[in-house]
């Protein structure tokens, strides 16, 4: 009987241990857009609530200075004026550093917002971590939030060519 107890135990700890390594799912269409607050860019500070009112496009993306991040990146801030017409704020997520953002924005021309999730807390929140040769990163995923500060889009393992038209 014990010798049964015990490997239930391990089973038990083996499928937690299973759970807590599953990736979050994304928000679901419909559902409040997880709310979050984060450091900017700029050293200031960020929450989705500050956008209530507005649509948000939030996208992940995995590293600031990689090919296809600053290709994604130019073209959310190519399309910058088609966004600011539809009253939507573009918001950029992932795990690297406030300084390499600030370095990202100004070597790029960016105007948009790009916060910083070094804790990945966001990143999972939104269902958007993934690991990559052991490192946690942003997965490519772009969700646009209703000025309700519901989810009213999802776009899940974006291209970057593209994506922001």
């Amino acid at each position: 009987m014990s010798k049964s107890l015990a490997i239930l135990g391990i089973l038990v700890l083996c499928a937690s241990a299973i759970f807590a390594l599953s990736p979050a799912e994304p928000p679901a269409v419909g559902t409040a857009a997880p709310e979050f607050t984060l450091k900017t860019n700029e050293g200031n500070q960020a929450s989705l609530k500050d956008f209530c009112g507005i649509w948000v496009v939030l996208y992940f993306y995995p590293k600031d200075f990689t090919s296809g991040c600053t290709l994604q990146a130019r073209n959310f801030q190519m399309d910058g004026e088609k966004y600011k017409a539809a009253k939507a704020v573009v918001l950029g997520i992932s795990v690297d550093t406030v300084e390499s953002h600030k370095s990202f924005c100004q070597k790029e021309g960016l105007t948009f917002k790009l916060l910083s999730d070094t804790e990945t807390k966001v990143s999972d929140a939104y269902g958007s971590l993934m690991e990559y040769n052991g490192m946690k990163l942003s997965a490519r995923n772009t969700f646009i939030i209703d000025p309700k500060g519901k989810i009213a889009k999802v776009f899940l393992k974006v291209k970057p060519l593209g994506h922001s038209a």
